[in-house]
């Protein structure tokens, strides 16, 4: 049974937020995230309740919130492990839980001019140009409607250079913060909220999904989250070296015969996940340990979100196979 609590994320969070605001007992944003916020006006309502208060939403809260209506299964426990794996690094990436993990949208920090959507495609290396223009091949009337007036300058600026493009999207954001500036700020997110689009996402990502069911095989890893894991790495590192992989293979010599199956499942992949870290850029060494050990143990919390695997994505020690 489902259980709502500081670190949930999702659409069923959301609810939860949104009946507490009907009730006038949380007025923070509508956002999907269950924070302190959140946890504060459940305990607040428990407490009207004479429900047990522990800020927590099980199965007597909601059925006081939502008359006695069974506690709802997060709904991306259904979807597909392709999709789930997705939207974890998507939540990585943005900060945002599924839906709005599917519409992140960054400027220029990074060089890169735009960066949008789940797997933050962007200008600046060419991977987000294919996006657009397949949802204007396929689905033209509906970007029009998103995009109205507006819609022949962006069909024009991705059918310009690139050298334009990257003019082109540096004069519509803040020199300085590097936020797009409405209206297209406000577009962006339009146009990552449509199913449409994000079905493009998704079939865009199953190269890299495909890649990470590959390095588990190749690492003798058999687990879901394994795949969660590996997924994350093609994201974000884009794979494993060789001198990495030597020592990786090291290490795996080196744990006890003793282990369970599922232990030792748990301890290649925090093996995996430090050997990777270890691996990148001085800078970032401790961001990627922190992702990739949450995901090898199933909690964890990364760039301040708490993240509960399997209660938020259905990713546990099942086998992908």
């Amino acid at each position: 049974m489902a259980v709502y609590c500081r670190g949930s994320r999702g659409a069923e969070v959301r609810r939860i937020q949104e009946e507490l605001a009907k009730r006038g007992l949380y007025s923070g944003p509508l956002d999907g995230i269950f924070g302190g916020g959140t946890e504060s006006a459940v305990a607040r309502f428990q407490r009207r309740s004479d429900l047990l208060v522990d800020g927590k939403v099980g199965e007597q809260t909601w059925g006081a919130l939502f008359g006695d209506e069974p506690v709802a299964e997060p709904e991306i426990v259904r979807e597909g492990l392709d999709y789930r794996c997705l939207a974890l690094t998507g939540a990585f990436e943005t900060s945002r839980p599924v839906p709005d993990c599917f519409s992140g949208v960054t400027g220029d920090f990074d060089g890169q001019g735009l960066s949008f959507g789940v797997l933050q495609w962007n200008l600046g290396q060419g991977s987000l140009q294919p996006l657009f223009k397949e949802m204007a091949h396929n689905h033209p009337s509906l970007l029009e409607e998103v995009c109205h007036e507006h819609y022949p300058e962006l069909k024009a600026v991705f059918t310009s250079s690139p050298e334009e493009q990257m003019s082109w999207v540096r004069s519509v954001q803040d020199p300085v913060r590097h936020r797009i500036e409405e209206p297209w700020y406000g577009l962006l997110k339009t146009l990552g909220r449509q199913q449409e689009f994000q079905q493009i996402q998704v079939e865009h990502a199953q190269g890299l999904y495909r890649s990470a069911l590959e390095l588990c095989r190749e690492y003798g890893l058999w687990s879901q989250r394994a795949v969660a894991l590996m997924f994350d790495i093609k994201v974000q590192n884009g794979s494993i070296r060789s001198l990495t992989k030597v020592q990786i293979e090291r290490d795996f010599e080196r744990l006890p015969s003793t282990l369970s199956p599922q232990e030792l499942e748990v301890a290649r992949m925090e093996i995996v996940a430090n050997r990777r870290a270890e691996a990148a850029s001085a800078r970032w060494v401790e961001d990627v340990r922190r992702r990739k050990l949450t995901i090898a143990r199933g909690e964890g919390v990364v760039h301040g979100h708490n993240y509960f695997l399997w209660e938020q994505y259905g990713l546990g020690l099942e086998s992908f196979a």
